[in-house]
Formats: C-alpha cells, structure tokens, sequence
C-alpha cells in the first residue's frame, strides 16, 4: 500500500501561483510514477501532469503545459505541482496519484490515490 496525502491548495486571484505538494508514504517511492489529475465540479477526473520515477520524463496536459511544473524528491517521498499563470478554469480538486506503469496518463493506470486538495482560482 501506498498513502498519499495532497496539500497546498486554497483560493488564489487569476494570475497568480501555488504550489501542490503530495507526501507518500508505505511502500518504496521510487519504485512509482507519479501523477497530478483534477477534477471540477461536474466533470470526469482528467490528467494534469505526470514525472517518471526517477528519469524526470514529465508529461503534461496541453491546457496546463508552460504554466505548470510536477517534480519529485526521492529522498523526502515527496511530488510537486508548481502552478503559474492560475485561470479560472483551473478551479478544481487536485489528486495525486501513484503509478506501476511508465509515466502515465491515464486514470485506470494509477494504483493509489490521495484524498485531494482543493484549488479556487478568482477573477
């Protein structure tokens, strides 16, 4: 088993920055792909971003590509999403997810997920 817990999220103006981060825990971090997903209200869980174990390949949605950033840190267990340029349209529940596969995009691919933290974007 592998626990992850989401935090850093809260209420931003468009236009400005945060940053996610997602602390894991159990079994071997390294050994997992990781990956960011959203979801707003009324719409299915899509992809966000998504970083290898240890190569730092990363993939990205096309509507958050040059805005935002997902790194990990091996030694503190740890995946982040840094997050510029904030819209509206970005107001969602962020979830972390753990992977067995090779960096991917797809939900059904991802073993563990965390209890998501939210993110309000203003105008």
């Amino acid at each position: 088993q592998v626990q992850l817990v989401e935090s850093g999220g809260g209420l931003v103006q468009a236009g400005g920055s945060l940053r996610l981060s997602c602390a894991a825990s159990g079994r071997t971090f390294s050994n997992y792909a990781m990956g960011w997903f959203r979801q707003a209200p009324g719409k299915e869980r899509e992809f966000v971003a998504a970083i290898s174990r240890s190569t730092g390949i990363t993939y990205y949605a096309n509507p958050v590509k040059d805005r935002f950033t997902i790194s990990r840190d091996n030694a503190k267990n740890t995946v982040y999403l840094q997050m510029n340029s904030l819209k509206p349209e970005d107001t969602a529940v962020y979830y972390c997810a753990a992977s067995s596969g090779v960096v991917p995009r797809i939900k059904r691919e991802y073993d563990y997920w965390g209890q998501g933290t939210q993110v309000t974007v203003s105008s």
